[in-house]
């Protein structure tokens, strides 16, 4: 297998290792207990640990969203959605929990009604026929920055997205 074709194959336990260029997610769903996915990103293989865990694999510059949330017999006592851009090999990055070897963080947030407000705005972004992992990284950190500040982020518009696409063909 070669190009393309090979990028997205499924890594099953006993295939070879990936690239060490790829930055690695590891997921673990224990219902109603520890619960973490990606809610949106592409990755380009996958490798199954057990039934309850999972690491997926990202190329460098690619965007995606970590959603965390755990909880214990009285309730909820984690509630995080991290979007995050995957660096080279060696690049410098912050580090995140079940990310290695981290990331750019472009939008950080904690407890659940922050969490959901950036869940609704992925929604939104979908909505209008964007794919969220093609969004310009500037409007992840601008809705971060406001739900910071405790205010209403703009909402990215297809001519937001078309002048974003423009500004990287001319960066190219």
């Amino acid at each position: 297998m070669t190009g393309l074709a090979a990028a997205s194959a499924r890594v099953g336990r006993a295939a070879a290792a990936p690239p060490d260029d790829l930055t690695q997610v590891e997921l673990v769903w224990i219902e109603k207990q520890i619960e973490h996915w990606i809610r949106f990103g592409r990755e380009v293989c996958e490798q199954d640990l057990d039934r309850r865990r999972r690491i997926l694999f990202f190329p460098p510059g690619s965007i995606f969203a970590l959603v965390r949330w755990a909880a214990n017999e009285h309730g909820t006592v984690l509630s995080r959605l991290d979007i995050l851009r995957a660096v080279p090999c060696g690049a410098f990055c912050q580090t995140i929990p079940t990310v290695t070897p981290g990331g750019d963080i472009l939008l950080r947030v904690g407890g659940w009604p922050k969490v959901d407000r950036v869940l609704q705005l992925i929604d939104a972004i979908e909505a209008i026929g964007i794919d969220p992992a093609e969004v310009s990284p500037d409007h992840w950190r601008h809705v971060h920055n406001r739900l910071a500040a405790g205010e209403t982020p703009r909402a990215y518009t297809m001519q937001r997205h078309r002048a974003f696409l423009l500004r990287r063909e001319i960066d190219a």
